[in-house]
């Protein structure tokens, strides 16, 4: 796997190739400010890039405006976001297309390496990873008008779980229910959330960003 990263902490950005290429993913090009990323996703050699949301010259939205951009040029790239602070517009920003094959994780998560390698590897194979933190700040958020409201609180934790990119085995054991109970919550939320039989994964992205959005 290839990897194009843009961080413009020096330190960060020399550990981050550093724990990437230690898990076997090679950095094909490591950049520190916007338009040297905007270059870098130019390129067609790379598998997923790994992006700051906020990179010179303004520190502002370039990293995941470039992302948008080259998602918009190359539907379904690989984008694992990474952050200071919890800004969940940024990942509905990032989910809106329905294409999947994207993240947001704060910067923290780095730290436990094994899990941060499992996310990129998660993103570049198609699947979705929203951190923990940003689901939580949706959650304690205002009330969630319909179709959201039709979904049981059992229901809506499965979405949430959903959120943070756990598979229904995954979610299963979290929630220490069996595989099948998932399935079966799943399948209701696909129905009350009005999405039509398609691709799992498609379903999946679409029901989050119906939960982001608050539908």
């Amino acid at each position: 796997m290839r990897a194009v990263l843009a961080e413009d902490q020096a330190l960060l950005r020399v550990g981050l190739t550093r724990i990437l290429e230690a898990g076997g993913i090679e950095v094909a090009e490591a950049v520190d400010n916007a338009p040297a990323l905007a270059r870098a996703l130019e390129r067609d050699d790379f598998d997923v890039a790994i992006l700051d949301v906020r990179l010179p010259p303004t520190h502002t939205t370039e990293g995941i405006e470039a992302a948008v951009a080259a998602r918009a040029r190359r539907p379904g790239l690989p984008v694992l976001v990474l952050s200071q602070f919890v800004e969940a517009l940024y990942a509905r920003d990032l989910l809106a297309g329905g294409e999947g094959a994207v993240g947001y994780l704060l910067k923290d998560r780095v730290a436990d390496v094994d899990a941060f390698l499992e996310s990129v590897d998660r993103v570049a194979s198609g699947g979705t990873v929203l951190d923990p933190e940003v689901v939580a700040a949706l959650v304690s958020g205002a009330a969630r008008p319909r179709p959201l409201a039709r979904l049981t609180p059992r229901e809506q934790e499965v979405l949430g779980l959903m959120a943070e990119g756990r598979s229904n085995a995954a979610i299963a054991a979290r929630m220490f229910v069996t595989e099948k109970a998932v399935g079966k919550h799943t399948n209701n939320i696909f129905a009350k959330l009005e999405l039509p039989p398609a691709a799992d994964d498609n379903r999946r992205v679409l029901a989050v960003l119906a939960w982001l959005d608050g539908a």
